[in-house]
């Protein structure tokens, strides 16, 4: 370190040397400065910052120092173009020229210094875009000022906003913002000058904006007129949680709105200066402090009080002022680089010899736009024309005490709000401390009904009305710790767009208004009215159902005995009578084992019988359906196969039928018109309609679905008119009959709880839900849908329901009874019967074959014919429709004729007779 301090003595001595034989001193730069009237705050920080680098800093400086030379102008650019030739002639000249703040003046020095090759030095905003040689402007850019408002408009989604500017140079910062309607329908810009009537009253503009329902400000104007367009505004009620103002102007924290915090009003802005990093506050501190410049007047800290007893030490120095500091600092960085390289010598210059110029200028300039350093202004970076574009810039908002910083604006990232979600909710939360918020209802049981006063006693405000609604507001109103009062709606109406320019009604245009804080009714939350209102998640949720008068109870009539089974199993069950009856009858005669001796007792008899006659097989049949039973009993294996098929068939038939009878002979059946929608679209004869300008009516209105839009077309085409003005008048319309009424499923609940002689036909049309509205914007509504969400948790709204809609108000005299409508027994209950009967009757028919062919094959070998000679001869005598049921018992071969006309059988002798010998020719 010792080496270094003497070689940096050495040098130095080397640079008084040569500065005494140049006859300049190469370690002194000056610098001018043009400032308009009096001192100003801006002419009082460039001197605070040359003494501040001269004094603190100069080992930085490369050992060179600042002087300066201030020129005092007037508005006069042609005085002032003089007194800068004069700065740039006077002496060796200077490296620099600061200033003026005027815009018609700062154009003449510039081109003065564009001329000669002299770097100028602005920190006024400036709205020129083309580029102006050897000027650097540390003032941030227009440009990127409107880029952020316009970032910042699209981050709150606002969807109208109102531009009042002071002057026409103000609306370049706002031009991104003017260009938004044209690419962004969404966004309605509404531009009016900010003009002050008589002695800078500025309500009547107001009170115009208001009545156009306009709610959202950016103002650009002098710093020093928002309070008074603030104390205007908040005459006129136009501070409350509703309205937001977001300022341009940077000096924004020269002002005391703490006067302004309790109606909850947003106040926003841009802060430039970042007084949440305690270096820069030091500074800025300092900056204000009497001791940094002794004796000047205008230089100060101001200290907020708060009625919290915590001070706020804030300067009053101007974003314009620390500008200026980071100016010369600015300089004071490319002097000192400059110097690394070459040695620095400055020139007298005339303005009336433009040949002239400072050779070095072009460097110093280069080096200006290349510096990078973080001021009290915070980032300081220059593109390639010296505009100074990408910077940070604080959004700060209205807080407890002050404004207070919640995100900050780049032009890489754009907005970006590092506030917390705890810590806004909580402001919020203090807003609504004790604060008493107006709600619009509408009367409509059980959400609202009206008490009945009783004699010599007044209901007066909230005290008038009861209910679900009143109860839930008292439960929100707990958690959040504000109170409320209740109106009526005025018109009487939930809120439906209506007339030619859709204009709101009802709640929602009360909302709209800002007439209301809230609304808390049976209010269906829509795409349309989203669009006009906010709305908090549903507290309950619902459909739309229909409303249908119960049809009356019908008793059995004479023939219900035949309603436990269908038509058809009626007639298939004679089909299978018949069918069953007939086949028995064919395999009786087929089978030789049915043919018997009727006589036991005379075992010599050759005469045999076939008890399955026709009459006898249809009296088997049905003695066996009806579970009587008969005489008769099949002897043969085919005829017991096909009574065993047909008994397990009448066990099943005659078991379903007992069991579906009861219910029939006993239950009184109540039979609906109507079971669903479908129903009612598909018929003309039952009218339906909902509530005009109700959700209901709107939900059909809109409605895509085929079914729906029939309704729909039915509905609005029908005369007398299908709509009513309230639920009341639409249930009594239900009650007179023929009519059915659409209208949500909670309010069909409480209904039918009510009224025992409606119902509620079908399910839900649709899914939807109610919920508080809010006007749009409000800050509002997230807690409050934090606060539903917590009721809900907490089976609140449960508790609610249940004892408004089963307890209250006469609820839970109509019990819902269980279904009790039998079925009828179709074939598709019972046709696995028929499979098994027909089953059964082709399984008999093949063991009857077999048993044919069996017995003719044994009667073919007694008789020494053939077996088919055999089988037609016994198929002719079986399929003869009025045969005989008797026929001999001993087969032909054992038979002989005797001339006397009697056949011996071997044992005895008969006559020979037609009935007893069965002959191919005699019983043909």
């Amino acid at each position: 370190m010792n080496t270094v301090r003497i070689f940096g003595v050495l040098a130095g001595l080397c640079l008084n040397l040569g500065t005494f034989i140049l006859g300049q001193d190469t370690r002194r730069i000056k610098i001018g400065a043009v400032f308009e009237g009096a001192s100003s705050i801006e002419e009082l920080a460039f001197k605070y910052a040359v003494n501040k680098v001269n004094s603190e800093i100069s080992a930085t400086l490369n050992g060179v120092t600042l002087e300066y030379e201030l020129q005092k102008v007037t508005s006069d650019s042609f005085q002032t173009s003089k007194k800068v030739c004069r700065l740039l002639k006077d002496g060796n000249g200077v490296g620099a020229i600061f200033g003026p703040m005027a815009t018609i003046s700062a154009s003449h020095v510039q081109s003065i210094c564009d001329t000669l090759e002299v770097p100028h030095i602005e920190t006024r905003w400036d709205y020129k875009e083309f580029k102006d040689y050897y000027s650097v402007n540390l003032h941030p850019h227009y440009t990127s000022i409107g880029k952020s408002l316009l970032d910042l408009v699209t981050h709150w989604k606002w969807g109208a906003v109102t531009i009042l500017y002071e002057d026409n140079n103000g609306l370049l910062k706002l031009q991104d913002l003017l260009r938004v309607p044209g690419k962004k329908k969404s966004l309605q810009t509404t531009i009016r000058k900010l003009e002050a009537f008589e002695d800078g009253d500025y309500r009547p503009l107001l009170k115009d904006l208001k009545s156009q329902n306009q709610f959202r400000f950016i103002v650009d104007c002098d710093y020093k007129k928002i309070p008074t367009l603030l104390a205007q505004a908040m005459s006129l009620s136009m501070l409350s949680q509703y309205y937001h103002f977001h300022f341009t102007s940077l000096d924004l924290d020269l002002l005391d709105l703490g006067d302004y915090r309790y109606g909850g009003a947003n106040l926003t802005g841009f802060r430039l200066i970042d007084w949440d990093d305690p270096e820069v506050k030091i500074a800025m501190l300092d900056l204000a402090s009497p001791k940094a410049l002794p004796g000047t007047p205008f230089v100060g800290a101001v200290q907020t009080k708060t009625k919290d007893d915590n001070a706020e030490i804030k300067s009053n120095v101007t974003v314009q002022a620390a500008v200026m500091v980071d100016a010369v600092m600015v300089f004071a960085r490319a002097i000192t680089d400059l110097s690394r390289s070459q040695t620095i010598q400055t020139r007298s210059l005339g303005c009336s010899n433009p040949g002239q110029t400072w050779t070095q200028g072009s460097s110093l300039f280069n080096f200006l736009t290349r510096v990078g350093l973080t001021g009290l202004t915070g980032r300081i970076k220059f593109d390639g024309d010296g505009k100074r574009r990408d910077f940070d810039l604080g959004i700060v908002k209205m807080g407890k005490r002050t404004l207070e910083r919640i995100g900050f604006w780049t032009l890489e990232g754009g907005v970006n709000i590092t506030a917390n979600f705890t810590e806004l909710k909580d402001q919020l939360h203090d807003t609504l401390q004790n604060k008493t918020l107006i709600v619009t209802t509408i009367q409509e049981p059980p959400y609202l009904m009206l008490r009945k006063a009783q004699p010599g006693v007044e209901l007066k405000g909230n005290a008038r009305f009861y209910g679900y609604c009143v109860d839930l507001l008292a439960e929100i109103s707990k958690l959040l710790n504000f109170n409320f009062t209740i109106k009526l709606v005025d018109d009487g109406n939930y809120g439906a767009p209506v007339g030619p320019n859709g204009e709101w009604n009802g709640m929602v245009r009360e909302l709209i208004d800002m007439k209301a804080d809230l609304t808390v009714a049976p209010m269906t939350i829509t795409y349309v009215r989203e669009q006009v209102i906010d709305f908090t998640k549903p507290f309950m949720n619902l459909g739309i159902s229909i409303l249908f008068k119960k049809p009356e109870a019908s008793t059995p009539d004479l023939f219900a005995f035949m309603s436990p089974l269908s038509f058809e199993v009626w007639l298939y069950m004679l089909a299978a009578y018949v069918g069953v009856s007939i086949t028995l009858f064919v395999l009786a005669r087929f089978s030789p084992y049915e043919w018997y001796n009727t006589h036991p007792c005379n075992q010599e008899s050759d005469i045999v019988e076939n008890q399955f006659n026709m009459l006898n097989s249809l009296w088997f049949t049905i003695g066996s359906l009806m579970q009587q039973g008969s005489d008769l009993a099949p002897r043969a294996l085919s005829t017991r196969m096909i009574s065993g098929i047909w008994w397990f068939f009448t066990l099943i038939m005659i078991s379903s039928y007992t069991a579906n009878l009861a219910a029939f002979l006993t239950v009184e059946r109540m039979i609906s018109p109507i079971e669903n929608a479908d129903d009612l679209a598909k018929q003309t004869d039952i009218k339906y309609g909902s509530q005009y300008g109700g959700s209901t009516m709107t939900f059909f209105k809109t409605s895509k679905i085929p079914t729906y839009e029939r309704m729909w077309n039915f509905m609005s085409s029908t005369e007398p008119s299908v709509f009513v003005n309230s639920s009341k008048e639409g249930i009594d319309r239900v009650m007179k009959g023929k009519y059915a009424y659409l209208m949500e499923s909670t309010m069909i609940e409480y209904t039918v709880q009510r009224n025992c002689k409606l119902m509620q036909v079908g399910g839900l049309l649709d899914s939807k839900g109610y919920g508080i509205g809010t006007p749009r914007g409000s800050p509002y509504t997230e807690i409050l849908s934090e606060a539903i969400l917590k009721l809900q948790e907490q089976q609140v709204l449960q508790v609610l329901y249940t004892k408004w809609w089963k307890e209250k108000e006469g609820g839970g005299q109509c019990e819902e009874a269980p279904s009790n409508k039998a079925s009828e027994l179709g074939v598709i209950h019972v046709g696995g019967v028929f499979v098994v009967l027909l089953a059964g009757l082709g399984l008999a028919c093949l063991f009857a074959l077999g048993e044919f062919i069996y017995k003719a094959r044994q009667n073919a070998d007694e008789d020494r014919q053939s077996i088919c000679s055999e089988i037609i001869e016994e198929l002719r005598f079986a399929i003869r429709c009025f045969g005989s049921s008797k026929k001999p018992a001993v087969h032909k071969s054992s038979h002989r004729k005797h001339d006397n006309g009697l056949i011996d059988n071997g044992m005895t002798m008969v006559p020979l007779t037609a009935n007893n010998f069965p002959g191919k020719e005699s019983f043909a």
